[in-house]
């Protein structure tokens, strides 16, 4: 026995900072091309307009053992991190900071406040990432396999534009006016998956169209009055009796006077407001659908501005609201509206600005996917969802889908449709891939149209929806048409770690974009996330204000205890979990727990050569066993919560209470009671079983497994081999009912009042402990051991 390889007497957070410090100025985690089979995983890049919250750095630490358990397996980790500097959330930054909107101002002025927003941001918004210990590729950015990238890099933003010029040249994206998603606050068209929508108190108005023929009075109700004069048709059920007699007659809308015809129709609802509804051009998606079903011309009355059109008549120029307002109150003197009343209705609205959409037609290019829907099914059955339940998110997804894809939107702060007009002839040109184009201000690359001969061009000035720049992220990171080696190698990416919200978005984009580019599947395996919540259980947001910032976390608890909460609270993939300060810290008590037991056992000297094991080791070795089976089987699976449960158990039951107790006297042999082969085999065990704990929990506790590891047995444990099951030993009893034999035995003497070294008059128990009796009259210090079903303790 020597002085304890661990010097420090407990874990503290103090002991991290040396240590991923290290990691990071070491590259330790670099990737390197070589022979192995590789695992990829596609992180989700942050926005770095904010730091990261809890529930960011909560998932990533989950990623981190997913790529610290493959590479203990002999895999080639790609883990990469990837900053999202694109889109919509930098530019709203940007107004918020300077006070401006961007559509009011220039586009060159507009670019220099969203790059000033920019400047503030850096590596310092992931920083908790670092402080994690997470194993990233690299901490450098740069364009290299597994180095940091940047979605507004001028190589990122080139690989976003050759996508669009191959499927372009493909004929797979075409440009089209029609109806689409449009929030006037962020001033662009959204695609459906950008909408959300949220029950708002509305008024249900009840207002008076004539029919032509007979002059009779029609009540219809409708929340949307100012688009009266947008109706195509008025319709109502083809059941409802009360309406059967006006099929193929007209209606005259109030106010406007315009003629439209009436027909019956399944989607009117008898049920609803008087069993009538009028049909406009845009007033929801039903109308829309509606329209392209009855081949109608849409009347489009609201301008990209949010104000009514020269087609509102005396609603022209105001705003959307106050048109609303101004034609009640002159349905109201005309005697027009007869009832409202205020109801709950379910209103689109923009994801990000939360604005209430409106439909507006405008041209933008959009890519085919209502063509190749069934294989989109087809790959959300193929690849391997954790939880499979979340597979059932993208096939609702997918049956949904009823139109192509609006990739272009018309905002600054994202790449540039890389596209050329030619004023004369109106011919589309097209650049060669591999080139960062900006055409709203650089001439395109060629002198004269190769179709008229004319020189003068215009740059189309668009951008890309940020779901088009962040399909890319699989092929950016595997190198596609960058290197066709690697990528031909590397795929399909390995994992795509993402939350549910995004399931319709990243998750179906990039897979639709690989199949159309590569008719191919780009992932093997998605894990889907759900969320972190508040201390209220609460989603948490920044709109909200209860984002809970990650350094306050880890400056009070550190990086490990945070890490074991992680993974012991629950299993994110099937649930949301609640933040709580008092469970992570509970967590560091598992901490000092293992401390304790690593420095107890590393007093003692390393038996390298395995030596003819007694009874009790074999039973540990036996459990551990078991425990790395499970654990293999689970952390495929990427579930690190059960096994780490069961891995804190035996921590604090299985190993500390009743293993150590059971062998130290073996261990020690101060009064030479054991021989040299009995001691050698309790030694040889106790360094066994802490080998093989800490690199179960390696993935877990990365920087805690390090420091003990290292320390005692000099080796960087995450270049070792994830543990494999060992020689199998029969035992005679369960765990369970050891552990719930000796508890009985320290209860008894607890509740007589005696101490645990005091000694046991008689102890009556089951012959199946008959091989490791030896080592309980040592621990409980028996004068005389009986057997029989039942267990009796005389003191």
């Amino acid at each position: 026995m020597n002085t304890p390889k661990l010097k420090e007497k407990t874990w503290t957070k103090e002991l991290e900072q040396p240590i991923y410090q290290a990691w990071k100025t070491q590259k330790v985690n670099a990737f390197k091309k070589d022979t192995r089979p590789i695992f990829s995983i596609d992180t989700p890049p942050p926005y770095v307009n904010a730091p990261v919250h809890i529930g960011q750095v909560t998932t990533y630490n989950l990623m981190d053992m997913f790529a610290r358990y493959k590479r203990m397996q002999g895999y080639n980790v790609l883990f990469p991190l990837g900053l999202d500097r694109n889109g919509l959330p930098i530019e709203m930054a940007a107004e918020k900071e300077f006070k401006v909107k961007l559509t009011d101002i220039a586009r060159e002025k507009a670019l220099e406040y969203c790059n000033k927003i920019l400047e503030k941001a850096s590596l310092a918004s992931v920083e908790s990432f670092l402080r994690c210990g997470i194993s990233f590729n690299s901490w450098d950015i740069g364009t290299g396999i597994g180095e940091i990238y940047e979605t507004d890099s001028a190589d990122y933003r080139a690989m976003t534009q050759e996508t669009f010029i191959e499927l372009f040249n493909k004929g797979l994206i075409y440009e089209d006016s029609r109806i689409n998603n449009f929030c006037p606050g962020c001033q662009t068209t959204l695609a459906d998956s950008e909408v959300d929508y949220l029950d708002k108190p509305t008024k249900f108005n009840d207002i008076v169209f004539k029919v032509k023929e007979t002059k009779e009075e029609l009540v219809i109700g409708t929340t949307r009055p100012e688009l009266v004069c947008t109706c195509g048709m008025v319709i109502y059920h083809p059941d409802d009796e009360r309406y059967k007699h006006l099929k193929g007659k007209t209606a005259i809308t109030p106010i406007f006077g315009k003629e439209v015809p009436i027909k019956p129709h399944p989607l009117a609802d008898p049920k609803k407001g008087t069993g009538l509804v009028m049909m406009c051009s845009a007033g929801d998606l039903s109308d829309i659908r509606f329209f392209r079903e009855m081949n109608l011309t849409p009347t489009i009355a609201i301008n990209k501005d949010g104000t009514m059109n020269e087609l509102a008549g005396f609603l022209k120029g105001l705003k959307v609201r106050d048109a609303r307002e101004k034609m009640l109150s002159e349905l109201k003197e005309k005697k027009l509206l007869m009832k409202q009343v205020t109801i709950e209705h379910r209103t689109p609205i923009c994801e990000r600005s939360k604005d209430e959409i409106e439909f507006i037609s405008m041209p933008e290019y959009y890519v085919r996917q209502t063509e190749v829907l069934e294989e989109m099914k087809n790959y959300a059955h193929q690849m391997n969802f954790y939880d499979d339940k979340s597979r059932q998110i993208l096939i609702n997804w997918i049956e949904g889908v009823t139109i192509d894809w609006p990739i272009s939107r018309r905002r600054f702060y994202a790449t540039e449709v890389p596209l050329w007009y030619c004023k004369k002839c109106k011919d589309v040109i097209t650049p060669p891939k591999g080139k960062y184009y900006q055409p709203w201000k650089e001439k395109p690359p060629i002198d004269k149209c190769p179709k008229c001969g004319s020189k003068e061009f215009r740059g189309d000035e668009r951008v890309f929806d940020t779901w088009f720049d962040s399909s890319n992220t699989p092929l950016y990171i595997l190198k596609w048409n960058r290197d066709k080696e690697f990528f031909k190698k590397a795929s399909p990416c390995s994992l795509r770690p993402q939350g549910k919200e995004i399931v319709r978005t990243w998750l179906y984009y990039t897979v639709l974009k690989n199949h159309l580019l590569n008719k191919s599947c780009i992932f093997r395996d998605v894990w889907v996330n759900f969320h972190i919540l508040d201390g209220k259980g609460e989603k948490m947001s920044k709109s909200k204000g209860n984002i809970i910032d990650p350094k306050l976390v880890l400056d009070k608890y550190g990086a490990e205890s945070f890490r074991l909460w992680i993974a012991t609270e629950g299993n994110l993939e099937k649930i949301d979990f609640m933040c709580s300060f008092e469970r992570i810290e509970g967590a560091g008590k598992t901490l000092t727990k293992l401390w304790n037991v690593s420095r107890f056992i590393s007093m003692f000297d390393i038996v390298e050569e395995k030596p003819e094991l007694l009874p009790t080791d074999k039973w540990i070795l036996h459990e551990l066993n078991h425990i790395v089976q499970t654990a293999k089987e689970r952390y495929d699976r990427y579930d690190f919560h059960n096994s780490t449960v069961e891995l804190k158990h035996f921590i604090w039951e299985t190993l500390a209470s009743h293993y150590l107790e059971l062998v130290k006297s073996r261990a020690y042999n101060g009064e030479g009671k054991f021989s040299e082969p009995e001691q050698k085999s309790a030694l040889y065990t106790l360094h066994r079983v802490l080998q093989r704990t800490l690199r179960l929990l390696a993935p877990v506790i990365p920087m805690f497994a390090y420091k003990v590891y290292q320390e005692i047995y000099g080796d960087d444990i995450h270049s070792l081999k994830f543990p494999e099951i060992g020689d199998e030993y029969k035992v005679a009893f369960e765990t369970a009912e050891l552990e719930d034999m000796n508890s009985k035995i320290w209860k008894a003497k607890k509740d007589a009042g005696k101490s645990l070294k005091d000694p046991i008059t008689k102890l009556v128990i089951s012959e199946k402990f008959k091989s490791i009796e030896q080592d309980l009259i040592v621990t409980h210090r028996i004068q005389k051991l009986e057997y029989g079903e039942e267990l009796k303790i005389e003191l």
